[in-house]
């Protein structure tokens, strides 16, 4: 499949590190803004990419490009995808998905009338190892506890703080601790529990936004706590307690690159089912697999999970009065 690529920052570089691994992709354009020109081309030339615009919506009038892989600011993922499906192609958007559920629920409508595939480039939802972990639950008897602490200081928390205010920290492009790092610890949740009955959302509050945060997830039967944090750092934890033993995982949930299962017995054992592969692998195996099979029915279940998942991260928001400016144009009603 031919993709075209939106963006230029970091994850396109993890992007380049393991996409020329995965068969049947071919990089056919990629774009990004009129200052980031010559970055763009240089990639290009680097990574055997056969053109490169200035502007998305140059890259969109590119009638050989089938798949857009959106990897720009989260604030611009509602509009750049809705734009892409309308010209007929094929969306993969980097997390997370929108800044409201009520847009991904419009962009998943807009897919389905239009018989393309809509994903979201989330890696925790298809690693070898949370997928393990989903097969292991039963070893550990009723879960009664879940905890996930991804927390990280960021460089740009320094800047927040002297009023040079980025994006990462920017209310007005969908920002903040929950969207950017507590967003994988509501992907694992969901890929391993499905929708939760109550959300909460605790946050330290900051210029409008959320610095770091706990939210908390009641599945009726066990309780989930899930820390976010860019304006400090922990050991980077998620622990599943059963009443006959736990699941360990000391790797941030994006990558879960290995996990231990602890037994009440003091048995332990450690599985790694990934083999040193780059974490954005097997998504993209799978999303190859999907598009060019028109898997629409595969498409769906995974679009299902991203739903529940962005409705955590918008009940969350609101729980603790974060409001984002793409909250403003949503019309009343349209969140149910």
């Amino acid at each position: 499949m031919k993709v075209g690529i939106a963006g230029a920052g970091m994850i396109v570089n993890d992007l380049f590190r393991f996409i020329h691994e995965v068969g049947n992709i071919e990089l056919e354009a990629i774009a990004s803004t009129p200052r980031s020109l010559d970055k763009v081309k240089k990639m290009a030339e680097e990574q055997g990419i056969k053109k490169y615009y200035s502007c998305y919506d140059e890259l969109l009038e590119d009638e050989e490009v089938e798949v857009m892989y959106i990897a720009s600011p989260n604030h611009l993922h509602y509009e750049m995808c809705k734009k892409a499906l309308e010209k007929g192609k094929h969306v993969i958007c980097e997390k997370p998905f929108t800044s409201h559920v009520a847009e991904l629920k419009e962009l998943a409508r807009l897919a389905k009338e239009k018989q393309l595939i809509l994903l979201e480039a989330i890696s925790t939802q298809y690693l070898p190892n949370v997928l393990k972990i989903k097969e292991l639950l039963n070893e550990i008897g009723q879960v009664k506890i879940v905890s996930a602490n991804y927390s990280q200081y960021s460089s740009r928390y320094n800047a927040f703080k002297e009023g040079n205010i980025l994006p990462a920290f920017d209310y007005t492009k969908s920002g903040g601790a929950l969207m950017d790092l507590n967003i994988y610890n509501i992907h694992l949740l969901v890929a391993l529990f499905g929708a939760p009955k109550t959300v909460q959302y605790q946050a330290n509050i900051e210029k409008n936004i959320d610095t770091s945060g706990i939210i908390t997830l009641d599945y009726g039967t066990f309780k989930a706590v899930l820390i976010g944090a860019k304006d400090c750092k922990a050991p980077i934890m998620t622990s599943i307690q059963g009443d006959q033993g736990c699941i360990v995982l000391d790797t941030p949930a994006n990558n879960a690159s290995r996990f231990k299962v602890l037994k009440n017995d003091q048995s332990e054992i450690e599985y790694n089912e990934q083999n040193g592969k780059h974490r954005m692998y097997f998504e993209f195996v799978e999303f190859v697999k999907i598009i060019e099979q028109k898997n629409y029915q595969r498409a769906e279940e995974m679009m299902e999970k991203s739903l529940i998942a962005m409705e955590i991260a918008t009940k969350a928001r609101q729980s603790a009065g974060v409001v984002f400016a793409a909250d403003k144009n949503i019309k009343e009603g349209e969140e149910e």
